[in-house]
């Protein structure tokens, strides 16, 4: 008999994978839940906060391509091509025929995820399941009951589940000084418009070169010129009143982002380069970091064989090394993207992306780091904190500018308005010294440690940091009573506060007794997704799937395809009866589910 119930916290891309695993086992699963419950604080269904026309804008283009989306009841492409021309007017896709390949408007994705979720629970009642959705429920709280119960709270209602699965995605807090011209965060995008519909005739700053400040960029350029194409090439020509309009991005390395790129394979694979046995099995007590040893062991012959189809014959020669470490691979490869001009250097990749594109041909260095960082993601309990110290330091900037590739649309609307003279890129680290009537005044230091100051009647903060702290955890009960506990790594090589650099913050170090450990960030969990409460011992019924409160322990879960396989991990955690014990799932059990779900 059905007993069971299951709520989802959030009805973004997570909770609709995680639909779609359910759907996929619902001949089992169906034995076990009568009833699943989604709740959602906005009026919009199915849409995410990156995709909601309430929070961006019809000129914000996605940076995934229908081919490289996760199966869902229907393909991007297959549901665009089914809509009504008008309709697709109105989410900005007018260029025809609608292509796999092809990115669109993340308002177009919204409209998709949305219809894909309707789909998902038609085809959940029909196997059945009883669904019951709550829009404009705000969730505040959760509470433990029992070992098998919790209970939501929302503003207005108190709802007792058997599991709940926390799935709330993007999160930011406001923390706008708007009478200083001062956003935190890009979102939502109107409120960065001129209410009074005037131009904007100054320089407005933007921190951050990411694809949400180039968000930020296109809709701020389309109120203010006009975008044209001459002889295969956009340019853009300002409103006649709107002269002293530009903005200027503000980067630490004055790095724009690489460009999107071809792929021989487009989704990612936890074990496409390496097996189980020998993950799990490259552990080494007497090694201080296990990513030097991945990286020697796994990513350098990937590598090798990637380069060699790539033929960037002064990097083999490099890694042929074997003293040549992951840092000095990474800086060899960022070196081959600074330029004098970061828009000069944009325009040259464009034009090779550009030819790439057109005769299929991958960057197959670029694919198989990216994929080698998916499975390393998924293999954290492996590292000492010296290892997440070493990641988030010196990997992870990188990757975040390689990996999150902006599309090729977009870098044709940045080199328009930079041959207009209406986009600029400093260079140094900045710092928001006060905000006042006058506006946001920073300071900013370059790599020769020169100082110069800024003063901007708009700034935006675009840096792109979402991540919640332990302290600020929402649902407070579950902190209060002691049902979650913050994410921390011990240290392998040290044991006393003064012996980890300077860098490092003292309140991230947690001396216990004799052995001192890193405060990662966020909340820990097992390898199924369930709180660990501060004994260490693994909730029964509250999973939490949300990059923004788990990153500390996934540092490397950005994207669809890591909500997808968020989503499969826990789901296939409920069929498994040794995956709901009353002790956390290790990595050496948790990784035989990744070696036969052979889509993670």
């Amino acid at each position: 008999m059905k007993t069971s119930t299951l709520a989802l916290i959030g009805s973004g891309p997570t909770s609709i994978y995680a639909l779609q695993h359910i759907l996929d086992n619902s001949e089992v699963l169906g034995k076990q839940f009568h009833l699943i419950s989604i709740f959602e604080k906005s009026s919009k269904l199915g849409y995410g906060m990156p995709f909601n026309p309430e929070f961006t804008d019809i000129y914000n283009l996605a940076n995934i391509s229908s081919e490289e989306i996760p199966k869902l009841p229907q393909t991007l492409a297959n549901w665009l091509r089914a809509q009504d021309r008008n309709y697709l007017k109105d989410l900005n896709v007018v260029e025809f025929p609608i292509k796999d390949t092809e990115v669109y408007s993340r308002i177009a994705l919204g409209a998709y995820f949305s219809a894909q979720l309707k789909l998902l629970l038609q085809n959940l009642k029909s196997k059945g399941f009883t669904i019951a959705t709550y829009r404009n429920h705000n969730v505040i709280d959760i509470k433990t009951i029992s070992n098998t119960t919790a209970e939501i709270i929302t503003e207005t209602h108190r709802f007792k589940f058997n599991k709940i699965i926390i799935a709330t995605g993007h999160h930011w807090e406001n923390k706008d000084q708007s009478e200083s011209g001062y956003y935190d965060s890009p979102w939502p995008i109107f409120k960065l418009l001129n209410p009074s519909k005037d131009y904007y005739n100054f320089d407005i700053g933007i921190l951050g070169a990411s694809l949400s400040a180039f968000d930020v960029v296109t809709s701020l350029a389309h109120r203010h010129g006009t975008f044209l194409r001459k002889n295969n090439r956009l340019t853009f020509k300002l409103h006649a009143k709107a002269s002293g309009f530009k903005i200027t991005l503000h980067d630490a390395n004055g790095w724009l982002p690489h460009l999107q790129y071809e792929q021989e394979q487009p989704y990612r694979e936890i074990y496409r380069y390496t097996t189980r046995e020998t993950l799990v099995n490259l552990k080494n007590e007497k090694d201080a970091l296990f990513i030097e040893t991945y990286f020697d062991e796994i990513c350098r012959p990937a590598l090798l064989n990637a380069l060699e189809k790539d033929d960037l014959r002064d990097v083999i020669q490099l890694l042929n090394n074997n003293s040549f470490d992951f840092k000095q691979f990474i800086e060899t490869m960022a070196k081959k993207h600074e330029y004098l001009d970061s828009f000069v250097g944009m325009r040259e990749e464009l034009e090779l992306a550009d030819k790439l594109l057109k005769r299929n041909k991958p960057i197959h260095w670029m694919e198989t780091l990216d994929d080698l960082m998916y499975s390393l993601n998924f293999h954290t309990d492996l590292f000492s904190a010296e290892d997440h110290l070493f990641f988030n330091t010196e990997i992870k900037p990188f990757l975040m500018n390689v990996i999150a590739a902006l599309p090729l649309q977009s870098a044709e609307i940045l080199l328009a308005l930079y041959e207009a003279d209406c986009i600029a890129l400093i260079n140094g680290k900045v710092e928001i010294q006060n905000k006042t009537t006058h506006g946001t005044h920073l300071k900013i230091v370059d790599e020769d440690n020169n100082e110069t100051t800024k003063t901007y009647k708009l700034f935006i903060n675009s840096s792109g940091n979402d991540t919640i702290a332990f302290d600020n955890f929402p649902f407070k009960s579950l902190k209060i009573n002691g049902d979650i506990s913050m994410a921390k790594a011990k240290f392998k090589t040290l044991s006393r506060i003064k012996d980890v650099r300077s860098s490092v913050p003292e309140d991230a170090l947690l001396p216990v007794n004799d052995t001192l450990f890193l405060n990662l960030g966020g909340i820990a969990i097992d390898n199924v997704y369930r709180c660990l409460d501060e004994n260490g011992q693994p909730s029964q019924s509250i999973y939490d799937l949300a990059f923004n409160h788990i990153y500390g322990l996934r540092p490397y879960s950005y994207g669809l395809q890591a909500c997808n396989a968020t989503s499969q991990i826990m789901v296939t955690s409920l069929l498994d009866s040794a995956l709901q014990s009353d002790e956390p799932v290790e990595i050496q059990t948790i990784t035989h589910t990744y070696d036969e779900e052979r889509t993670l």
